[in-house]
C-alpha cells in the first residue's frame, strides 16, 4: 500500500468515471471528468484546451516514457525546506496539487471532482512547479547521480534501497543531511520535467 505518483496516458485521461450513490462523480476508473472540467476552466481563462497527450507506456526502468514513484518517507523535512525557501503561496502550489499537466498556469485550477484522496481535484502547471522544484534542488545541491527518470520507482529505489546512503556518506552537501527531504525534492523535480518532456500528466494514485 501507499501513495503513488504515476503518469496518465490518453485513454485513461479521457475515460469517464462513474457516479456514486450520491450522484457525485469520481474519476476512479478514468480522468474524463477532470479532463472536461479542466478544459472548461482553460477556456474561461482564454487558454486552449488540453487535448494532445500520448498513450501510456510500459513501466521500464530508465526509458523515460512513464512515471511511477511511491511516496514512502515522511514529508516533514521537505515541508520545512519549502517554508524556508518558498513563500506560502509557492509552497501551496508545489505541494497542493493532485494532477500536474504540461500547461502553463499562473495559478492552480480547482475542480469540483473527487480524487482518490480529496473531495476536489487541484491541477497545477508543470512549468510553474518545475521552477519551484529547481530552486529547492539548487538549495540542497541535489547531485547529478540522482536518476534522471522515474519509470519504475527509479527514485524510490535509489533513495530507499540504492546507493543514496553510501553516496551521502562521502558527500558533505546539504542534500546528504536529510535523504527523505532530498527524495521529495527529486520527485517533484523529475515529475515536472517528465510532464513537460513527455506531454503526459502525472497524478496521485
Amino acid at each position: 500500500m501507499g501513495i503513488y505518483l504515476v503518469s496518465v496516458g490518453a485513454s485513461e485521461w479521457f475515460s469517464e468515471g462513474e457516479a456514486d450513490g450520491d450522484g457525485e462523480v469520481e474519476d476512479e476508473d478514468g480522468f474524463g471528468t477532470v479532463a472536461a472540467a479542466l478544459n472548461d476552466a482553460l477556456r474561461d481563462r482564454g487558454l486552449p484546451p488540453f487535448t494532445a497527450l500520448p498513450e501510456a507506456a510500459p513501466f521500464v526502468r530508465g526509458s523515460g516514457l512513464a512515471f511511477e514513484e511511491k511516496l514512502v518517507p515522511p514529508m516533514d523535512g521537505f515541508v520545512a525546506l519549502c517554508e524556508a525557501h518558498l513563500s506560502p503561496a509557492e509552497t501551496d502550489l508545489l505541494c497542493g496539487w493532485t494532477v500536474l499537466v504540461p500547461v502553463s498556469l499562473d495559478e492552480e485550477v480547482t475542480l469540483p471532482v473527487a480524487s482518490g484522496y480529496t473531495d476536489q481535484t487541484v491541477v497545477a502547471g508543470a512549468p510553474q512547479v518545475l521552477a519551484l522544484a529547481e530552486r529547492l534542488s539548487d538549495a540542497v545541491e541535489l547531485p547529478s547521480a540522482v536518476p534522471a527518470t522515474s519509470d519504475n520507482l527509479d527514485l524510490t529505489m535509489w533513495f530507499l534501497d540504492g546507493p543514496a546512503k553510501d553516496l551521502a556518506a562521502t558527500r558533505p552537501e546539504p542534500w546528504a543531511d536529510d535523504l527523505d527531504t532530498a527524495f521529495y525534492v527529486a520527485v517533484y523535480l523529475r515529475a515536472a520535467q517528465f510532464v513537460l518532456r513527455r506531454g503526459s500528466p502525472v497524478a496521485y494514485s
